[in-house]
């Protein structure tokens, strides 16, 4: 007997399971309901509770075709199996069709990171003109604790100013990440000296009643358009061009971490990684600097 709700129902009621009692954050919950949205299209007529495996297979196979990558592959199916483990559980579907089926690999690029030299000259000398202006405390404020704490961006505009997760006498900050994960994490000095230096100069530019940290130019929390945006132009203004983003600072930070104490375990705590694996590509990024020092130095690294 087939449930009375529809199929986009269904998916729906999932998606609602998923915001309200597993909080997950909404770039996560729009993925979902992207990937699920997929599934209704690919189905066409047919019943979610009559797709056997190897209509997931055909599926998955229409997909790649289109161009679609591995990585983006894994994470479609990774919600398709989270829908039908509900479905079984919540609604008495006898099984899961998507266990089992894997994405096909696709090559793996590695996070870009700037090297330990490149972070200092983004950071060590204000832009000109700009060094007392509200705006360019902020910037640095922000792009400091991107670095020193290896923020995601999304972390970095939640903050608030008086919420006693910003511990600049303690040294710390903490912070809710994927999967409403919380975590402390250390805040180094250069970050603690300009942070002091924007909680002086804040109330130039933030609204009555605003609790966020950083704030845009109407004084309400910042967006991560305009942090992207400041980054850009500050980097470029520092020599090091336009493509310098805010998840490179994270990906900086776990390397010259890892580079420095060679201690996985304590950068994928910091990082607030679920699995060591995601960490562990920074050791692929650790490896590449040794290799370019090796070719440069050995006498017989490279042919005549």
């Amino acid at each position: 007997m087939k449930n009375a709700l529809t199929d986009p129902d269904l998916g729906k009621a999932w998606l609602d399971t998923l915001e309200h009692q597993r909080r997950l954050s909404k770039h996560t919950l729009a993925n979902y309901a992207r990937a699920i949205d997929l599934l209704l299209t690919l189905k066409e007529k047919l019943d979610l509770r009559d797709i056997d495996t190897q209509q997931i297979r055909r599926f998955v196979a229409r997909l790649h075709a289109t161009g679609l990558s591995g990585r983006t592959l894994a994470l479609t199916l990774s919600a398709w199996r989270g829908l039908y483990r509900w479905l079984a559980r919540q609604r008495g579907f006898p099984a899961n069709p998507v266990q089992g089926v894997r994405a096909p690999k696709s090559p793996r690029h590695l996070p870009k990171a700037l090297s330990v030299e490149q972070a200092q000259q983004l950071l060590e000398s204000a832009p000109p003109q700009t060094q007392e202006a509200p705006e360019s405390v902020r910037d640095r404020a922000m792009f400091e604790l991107l670095y020193s704490s290896g923020l995601r961006l999304a972390e970095l505009i939640a903050l608030d100013a008086a919420d006693g997760r910003l511990d600049l006498k303690q040294a710390e900050v903490t912070v809710t990440g994927k999967g409403g994960k919380t975590r402390t994490v250390p805040v180094g000095g250069r970050a603690r000296d300009a942070l002091r230096d924007w909680l002086k100069a804040r109330a130039l530019l933030a609204a009555p009643q605003e609790s966020a940290l950083f704030v845009g130019a109407r004084g309400r929390r910042i967006a991560a358009g305009t942090v992207q945006a400041r980054l850009r132009a500050w980097a470029k203004r520092q020599g090091l061009g336009a493509s310098v983003h805010p998840h490179m600072l994270r990906h900086s930070f776990a390397s010259h971490l890892l580079q420095s104490s060679q201690d996985l375990r304590a950068v994928q705590e910091m990082l607030g990684h679920a699995s060591i694996a995601t960490t562990q590509v920074y050791t692929h990024l650790d490896f590449q600097a040794l290799a370019k020092v090796y070719d440069a130095a050995h006498p017989r690294a490279r042919k005549k």
